[in-house]
C-alpha cells in the first residue's frame, strides 16, 4: 500500500495526516487499520517507533467522525467516554494524546488525559460533560471510576497499549478490575511490542476473534542503529560515562540505569564534570517530569538520565545517542532502550556499558537479537585462576568450583567426569579414618583437661593447711615483730587485722 488515501479514510483524517506531511503508511499502519476499519479486533507485534499509535488513532478517529455525522452530532453522556485507551506510563499517555489531537484537528472531538501526579479534581472536572477519547493510566482511571467520577458502560473502543509492559508494572489488577466495568460488546485492540505467554493469556481473556499482524520480529533491533559494548570495571562507568558525553558531536543523549537512585548518581557526576543533565523517574513529580523533557527537547540538558519505566513512553526527536549505563537484565528491555534512537529513518547509537556482573545479561542479550554486538576497545579479562600443586586441594572459592547453596548445603558430584568408584571409595576410606582421628584427638584432649583440673584441686587441697600453719605462726609472732620495731611481717599484719577485728590490740602491739 503506497499512500493513506488508499486505506479509505475519512476526508478529515486524510487533510491532517497531508498537515503533518504524512503520505505513505508504515508497515504496521498499512497491516491494521483495514481490520479496524471493519470493526475487528486485533492484536498488534510492533516495536516502539514503528508508527503503532496511528495505526490504531486514525481509524478509530475515522469511525468517530462516521458516528459523529450519522448521529446528528450527538455528544458523550456526561461522565463517560466513547474511547477508552490505556498506557503504562504518563509519558507515553502524553504522547497518545498530541496524536488524537493532531490526526483530529478537524474534528469536533474532545480528548482528555488522565495520569497519577496531578491533581484529581481538575481531571473530575475535565470529565464531567463527557468526552470522546480518554487515555488514562490503569491506577488513576481506577481510582476515578471507583469515586463514581467516571462511567466506563458507554465505551465502544477498548485499546491496550505496550501491554507487555504494563503487565511488568503490575498493572493487570487494575486492568481486570476496569475491564469488569465495560460493556461486552465493543471493540479491544492489544498491542504489544513482545508477546510472552502472559499476554497471550490476556488476550484470550478481553478479546473476540481478533486477527493478529507483526510487522518486525519480537526483539528485532533497527538496522540502522550502530551498536557497540563497552567492558568496563564498575566503579569507572561514571568516569567513561563523562568521557563519552563530552564528544561536542553528540546533541541529545538518552542514558538508562537501572534503579532511581542509580539515575540521580549519575546527574550528580555529570554535573561535577560540567555536562548539563537531569533524571526522569518514577519518583519525579509530572512537573518535575515535563519541565526536564522539555528541557531536553531544547537542548538545555543534553543528557536525559532514565529508568526502564520512562523507556517506553518517550517519544523525543533528534536523540542521537542511546547509553546503556546498566545492562537490562531482562533482555527485551535493551530492545526497547535503543529504540530512543534512530527514528523517523534516520541514524542513531547505542552504547552500553557491561562491568564483570552483567556479562550475563550481554550474553542473553546478544542471544535475543541474534547477533554479537560488536566491543569497543579491549575485551574482558579473563578470570584467571592458578592450577593447584600435585597433592593439594584447590580453594572452593575459585572460579568453576562448586560454591555452597544458599541453605548452606554444597553441590553434590555427580561420581562422574573423571573419578572411578575406586578413587571414590578411596576418598571415603580416607574422609572416614580423618574423622576417627578427630575423634579420638578429641577424646584425648579431653582426658587431658580432666587430669588438670584433678591435679590442680589437689595442689589447692595441699596449699590450704600450709596456709593455715602460716596464719597461726603469724598470729603468735605478730606482737614481738611489732615491738622490736622490724615491720617486716606486714601480711601477718594485715591477716590479724582482718580475722580478729581488734584495732586496739594492734595499736598496744606497736607500742615502744
Amino acid at each position: 500500500m503506497n499512500t493513506f488515501s488508499e486505506l479509505n479514510l475519512s476526508a478529515s483524517v486524510l487533510r491532517a495526516l497531508s498537515d503533518a506531511g504524512h503520505e505513505t503508511p508504515t508497515p504496521i499502519q498499512a497491516q491494521a487499520i483495514p481490520h479496524l476499519l471493519n470493526g475487528r479486533d486485533l492484536i498488534g507485534i510492533a516495536q516502539t517507533g514503528t508508527g503503532k499509535t496511528a495505526a490504531f488513532a486514525l481509524p478509530i478517529l475515522d469511525r468517530l467522525e462516521r458516528r459523529h455525522q450519522t448521529r446528528n452530532g450527538e455528544r458523550p453522556a456526561p461522565k463517560s467516554c466513547r474511547v477508552l485507551i490505556l498506557s503504562p506510563t504518563r509519558e507515553l499517555s502524553g504522547q497518545i494524546v498530541d496524536s488524537f489531537r493532531s490526526y483530529g484537528r478537524h474534528l469536533p472531538l474532545k480528548v482528555e488525559l488522565v495520569i497519577g501526579g496531578v491533581p484529581m479534581n481538575r481531571q473530575i472536572r475535565a470529565l464531567q460533560p463527557g468526552v470522546d477519547v480518554l487515555v488514562a493510566t490503569p491506577g488513576r482511571l481506577l481510582d476515578l471510576v471507583e469515586q463514581k467520577a467516571l462511567r466506563l458502560d458507554k465505551v465502544e473502543v477498548l485499546v491496550l497499549d505496550e501491554a507487555d509492559q504494563m503487565l511488568d508494572m503490575g498493572f493487570i489488577h487494575a486492568i481486570r478490575a476496569t475491564v469488569k466495568f465495560l460493556p461486552a460488546e465493543r471493540q479491544t485492540l492489544l498491542f504489544s511490542a513482545t508477546m510472552p505467554q502472559a499476554i497471550a493469556d490476556l488476550s484470550r481473556q478481553f478479546l473476540r476473534d481478533p486477527v493478529r499482524v507483526s510487522v518486525t520480529p519480537v526483539a528485532k533491533t533497527a538496522d540502522k542503529i550502530d551498536q557497540t559494548v563497552i567492558h568496563v570495571d564498575r566503579a569507572e562507568k561514571s568516569n567513561r560515562l563523562a568521557s563519552v558525553l563530552s564528544d561536542p558531536a553528540i546533541d541529545r543523549a538518552l542514558v538508562f540505569t537501572r534503579t532511581k537512585h542509580g539515575a540521580d548518581k549519575v546527574v550528580r557526576h555529570l554535573a561535577k564534570t560540567g555536562i548539563s543533565a537531569a533524571a526522569i523517574h518514577g519518583n519525579k513529580s509530572q512537573n518535575q517530569r515535563e519541565r526536564t523533557l522539555s528541557a531536553f527537547r531544547s537542548g538545555t540538558v543534553r543528557a536525559l538520565i532514565a529508568t526502564d519505566i520512562a523507556a517506553r513512553g518517550l517519544d523525543i526527536p533528534g536523540v542521537s545517542h542511546v547509553v546503556n549505563y546498566d545492562l537490562p537484565n531482562i533482555p527485551e528491555s535493551y530492545v526497547h532502550r535503543i529504540g530512543r534512537t534512530a527514528r523517523a529513518g534516520a541514524d542513531g547509537i547505542a552504547v552500553s556499558f557491561c562491568d564483570a556482573e552483567e556479562r550475563p545479561f550481554l550474553r542473553d542479550i546478544e542471544r535475543l537479537i541474534r547477533m554479537s554486538i560488536p566491543v569497543d576497545g579491549a575485551a574482558p579479562r579473563p578470570v584467571v585462576t592458578s592450577a593447584p600443586v600435585a597433592g593439594e586441594t584447590p580453594d572452593r572459592t575459585e572460579a568453576g568450583a562448586d560454591k555452597p547453596r544458599r541453605n548452606g548445603r554444597k553441590r553434590r558430584r555427580s561420581g562422574r567426569g573423571g573419578r572411578s568408584p575406586e578413587r571414590q571409595g578411596q576418598e571415603r576410606q580416607g574422609q572416614e579414618r580423618q574423622a576417627q582421628g578427630q575423634r579420638d584427638q578429641g577424646q584425648r584432649t579431653q582426658g587431658q583437661r580432666d587430669q588438670a583440673r584433678k591435679d590442680q584441686g589437689q595442689e589447692k587441697s595441699r596449699a590450704r593447711p600450709a596456709e593455715a600453719q602460716a596464719s597461726n605462726r603469724a598470729n603468735r609472732h605478730a606482737p614481738a615483730n611489732a615491738a622490736s620495731g622490724s615491720g617486716q611481717d606486714l601480711a601477718g599484719m594485715s591477716f590479724l587485722k582482718r580475722k580478729t577485728g581488734d584495732r586496739r590490740s594492734a595499736a598496744a602491739a606497736v607500742k615502744p
